[in-house]
């Protein structure tokens, strides 16, 4: 390189240091708005926006969120936690106690209710004596019966209750709540991923300069800034999982972000799990409305079944004889049915203990806190990896499009240097 190419290169880099200058800092803000879109393109929109099934965009989460929550059930299920270590928590006889109040009022209720609509002549000829004797009657033995029907249901879990499937179709279901999974648990390697591109811009953008510089290639902005978009992607996924243990290297030891943060992720995961999803609530409807909902329809039954035969007592021949047999017992089917129907609202007067006496949250977070890299890793590993290159790719073209742009801005001040001064006064530089 020849002394005067060095000095004409250095005085038009003098005459013009705030537009060199300006290719760092806009390589800074690419890299940063290139990941931050990135991030915002895993999540949003939570249902397609354009023409399917090419032209137009579905958050990479929300579109395979079946995918993604069962990748992330294989850690939890059973794994960490299983559907008998939930209901062996959880006391039969307290469950009983704690919804026995709104349980009686459900009882009182239903009897009037489908009396009613069977007999309605028969029910008002009752005296209301005997209407009280059999609705408390059966109110006697309703903590009984629940007791029992818990007591079952503890005995055969597994065949009653399939908790990889609720937590999968809850977060199908609610694909907002799939994004706050892996925003909550991931919000620092999100803001990391940010910044990164802001600090790798600006690090690139010196090389881009200097290159710019000396050699003012047509290509050599555009290509420049593909690499900013993909490389500060790609870096940043890299530091998040890489290495997954400590690796001194001199006098510093480096770890990926998500292993660093692993007690910390641990506890908002556990946390989310617990409030979200593995709730009492879900639980329940999962059992009532789930795959196997029709053996727990026929335990119910059973029990329900027995307790109006034998707790009716006087008046049960009675009925039986003025109604006829079948419908006796077509009225006794639409209790069991209303019952199970109306049991999800019923329960949740035991939420408060259930809640505490499962602990999911402590549990979970005590178990994740120790799991092995590889095994920590599926839990978020999976909103990153899956289409990966897409969001890597979308940085390179819109690094690549600014990158022309500034091509363009370039020759343009070439022809007309005073367009710089007046962009530079425009925002207020110079």
């Amino acid at each position: 390189m020849s002394m005067d190419f060095l000095t004409l290169a250095l005085a038009d880099f003098k005459a013009n240091l705030w537009l060199y200058l300006s290719i760092p800092v806009t390589s800074g803000l690419v890299g940063y708005v290139t990941n931050v879109i990135a991030i915002k393109m895993m999540f949003y929109p939570l249902d397609f926006v354009g023409k399917p099934p090419f032209f137009g965009w579905q958050g990479i989460i929300p579109r395979k969120a079946g995918k993604m929550a069962a990748i992330a059930c294989e850690t939890l299920v059973p794994t960490l936690v299983t559907e008998r270590e939930i209901f062996d928590r959880l006391e039969p006889a307290r469950v009983a106690a704690e919804i026995e109040k709104p349980l009686l009022a459900l009882v009182d209720d239903l009897m009037d209710e489908i009396m009613r609509e069977y007999e309605p002549t028969l029910w008002e000829t009752l005296p209301i004596r005997v209407r009280n004797i059999i609705v408390r009657r059966i109110q006697d033995d309703t903590p009984q019966v629940v007791a029992q029907i818990m007591g079952e249901l503890r005995n055969d879990v597994e065949m009653v209750f399939d908790l990889k499937e609720m937590v999968v179709s809850t977060l199908i279901r609610d694909r907002a709540l799939i994004n706050a999974v892996f925003q909550e648990t991931g919000k620092e390697e999100f803001k990391f991923i940010g910044r990164s591109g802001l600090y790798f811009g600006l690090l690139f953008g010196v090389f881009q300069m200097i290159g710019w510089t000396f050699y003012k290639a047509s290509w050599q902005l555009p290509l420049f800034g593909l690499l900013v978009g993909w490389a500060t992607n790609y870096v940043a996924l890299e530091m998040i999982f890489r290495p997954q243990t400590p690796r001194r290297i001199g006098p510093f030891t480096i770890q990926g972000l998500f292993f660093k943060r692993q007690k910390e992720i641990s506890r908002d995961y556990a946390r989310l799990i617990a409030d979200e999803i593995v709730t009492p609530s879900n639980i329940i409807e999962a059992v009532l409305k789930g795959p196997y909902a029709d053996r727990v329809f026929s335990m119910i039954a059973k029990h329900v079944k027995r307790t109006i035969d034998e707790q009716s007592g006087i008046a049960r021949p009675f009925v039986a004889w003025t109604v006829g047999t079948k419908r006796y017992v077509a009225m006794k089917d639409t209790a069991v049915s209303r019952i199970v129907s109306r049991l999800p609202q019923t329960v949740r007067a035991v939420d408060g203990y259930a809640k505490d006496a499962m602990d999911i949250s402590s549990t979970l977070a005590g178990r994740l806190e120790v799991l092995p890299p590889l095994e920590f890793e599926r839990m978020l590993r999976p909103a990153f990896k899956e289409d990966e290159w897409m969001l890597i790719a979308t940085g390179a073209a819109l690094g690549f499009c600014v990158g022309i742009a500034q091509v363009i801005a370039f020759r343009l001040l070439a022809v007309d240097p005073t367009l710089a001064t007046s962009a530079l006064r425009l925002i207020g530089i110079g």
